[in-house]
């Protein structure tokens, strides 16, 4: 897909950098819309900037931080960054986009705890968190919630203090929080205690304090959507008959579309007690998720959502890794068809990119292997980052037990993938499939690990937020691969190696022992020092 075209406040933005001896931003991110005017930030003093013309002008920030591979993103580029209403608001913002493979994007992740792709987040002009916004929601939702946070509101974490103190709120403060995006919060609010434990505590705090339905009925899905069987809500009598009512109103499924269509089989699963009651309950989810997959007015990834929802508690008794489930014929069939009507009616690039992976996952959970390979190896032309599919190629032949081709498309990802965060990720997710699948491969272990150290080295954010992911589980990889101790003289070069690039890392933050743990002691010799 070619590039979108910079809008002309990229090249003010520059202009400006220059003036001010900032240091410009990268130039190989686009926008994630051309009619807003983002501020494309790579480095601290790009987000000074942004605070300062915050103040000036007395508006909040809105960050996003996304990359371009990412389904998610490509979503919210298709369904939120590009609406005239979004434009004509974000006049009323200072927006800014951080693209995870700019230099020193993840060292911005680290100072502003986003991790996840994508996470937005809308802040007050002194960097105060006014709420992250859910990028899973419908567009319309989000619009609302922005517009909401945009009013004045107060801190979400000022919010969420007062309702676990038991202190009254205002209605849109549990609106706030019903909407709150826990799936990215990072350890901002929650700070080591886990979402379902916070929201098993916030919807019955609300159902008492006589919350806005909407809130209420949201925080109790979402509840039951984080809960297991060692965390978060116990479902009893009335809060299954609360599910049951929300199910049978299409007003209320299609206002919380997002959890019932992403999160239905945990939804059952924290309800049912046994079999029965949670195919009972299934049962019941079947005609709401039928209405949101004809649900013209959904996003096309919402809809395949619902059906992969279908999809999912067909298959609800079953093992999560069965490979052949045998689900109903009509179910299939209609998955077929949905799937094939997407692939040739999506014409938006970012669209094609959130949907036809999303779609690929569906085909496999139902069973259809040939067709989720057909539909990725088809897509590889097609789409700006089709080292994404290959990796997903990778996964489905790892499943399915073809290793050889498995690590033949994980090389090509790696090989193909772009961006430093980017790179780091697909390496390290190549080497631990080298380390599972093929172990008796040093050579080939050992360059590709040499190789993501070198990449490394070259990255001076490679040990922040997910970099530093990827080459911590790079770390384990090796340290796994020479657990009986046969390894030690790849591992001994390999330390020499990580050595110089631990050396380069800042030791004020911590980063330089993270660095040095990756490999200490796995051949007998701390990383950073020459082997004997």
């Amino acid at each position: 897909m070619p590039a979108t075209p910079a809008p002309p406040l990229a090249a003010l933005t520059l202009v400006l950098a220059l003036a001010l001896n900032l240091p410009a931003p990268a130039a190989a991110a686009a926008p994630p819309s051309t009619q807003v005017a983002w501020l494309q930030a790579s480095a601290r003093a790009h987000i000074d900037q942004a605070f300062a013309q915050a103040r000036q002008a007395g508006k909040p920030v809105l960050l996003y931080w996304g990359a371009t591979w990412c389904p998610p993103c490509n979503q919210l580029k298709a369904t939120l960054f590009n609406r005239q209403d979004f434009a004509a608001l974000s006049r009323s913002f200072v927006a800014v986009h951080v693209d995870g493979d700019l230099p020193g994007a993840q060292k911005i992740g680290q100072q502003f705890k986003v991790s996840g792709y994508p996470t937005m987040v809308l802040m007050r002009p002194d960097g105060s968190e006014l709420t992250r916004l859910p990028g899973e929601a419908d567009a319309e939702q989000v619009m609302a919630l922005l517009r909401l946070g945009l009013a004045g509101g107060r801190p979400v974490k000022a919010v969420l203090d007062d309702a676990r103190a038991g202190k009254p709120l205002a209605a849109d403060d549990w609106r706030l929080l019903s909407f709150y995006s826990w799936e990215t919060d990072d350890d901002q609010l929650l700070a080591g205690t886990d979402a379902a434990t916070v929201l098993a505590q916030l919807a019955p705090a609300a159902t008492a304090a006589n919350g806005p339905a909407e809130a209420v009925t949201r925080l109790w899905l979402k509840a039951l959507a984080a809960s297991d069987d060692g965390k978060g809500v116990k479902a009893d009598d009335g809060l299954r008959e609360r599910v049951r009512k929300v199910l049978a109103d299409p007003a209320q499924v299609r206002l919380h579309a997002d959890v019932i269509g992403g999160r239905a089989d945990d939804i059952v699963r924290a309800v049912g007690a046994s079999a029965q009651q949670r195919q009972a309950f299934a049962a019941l989810f079947e005609p709401a998720l039928r209405r949101l997959e004809a649900d013209a007015t959904l996003s096309r990834a919402d809809r395949l959502s619902a059906l992969v929802a279908r999809v999912e508690l067909a298959r609800l008794e079953l093992p999560r890794r069965e490979l052949r489930p045998t689900l109903p014929a009509e179910l299939l069939a209609h998955l077929r068809e949905h799937v094939a009507e997407a692939d040739r009616g999506i014409r938006d690039g970012y669209e094609r990119q959130a949907v036809l992976p999303y779609a690929a996952y569906a085909l496999e959970r139902a069973g259809l292997w040939a067709d989720s390979e057909a539909l990725l190896r088809s897509n590889l032309a097609r789409s700006h980052s089709p080292y994404y599919l290959m990796s997903q190629l990778g996964s489905l032949k790892r499943k399915l037990g073809q290793n050889a081709e498995a690590l033949d498309w994980y090389a090509q990802a790696f090989d193909k993938s772009q961006g430093p965060a980017t790179r780091l990720q697909w390496g390290a997710a190549y080497l631990q499939a080298l380390v599972d699948l093929a172990p008796g491969d040093a050579a080939r272990i050992e360059k590709t690990a040499g190789q993501l150290f070198d990449e490394a080295a070259q990255d001076d954010g490679a040990f922040y937020k997910r970099s530093g992911r990827s080459m911590q589980r790079v770390g384990r990889a090796l340290q796994a691969w020479n657990k009986e101790g046969s390894r030690d003289a790849s591992l001994r070069r390999l330390q020499a190696r990580l050595g110089p690039l631990c050396s380069k890392v800042d030791e004020s933050d911590g980063r330089r022992a993270n660095c040095q743990a990756l490999l200490a002691g796995a051949a007998g010799k701390p990383a950073g020092k020459p082997a004997g």
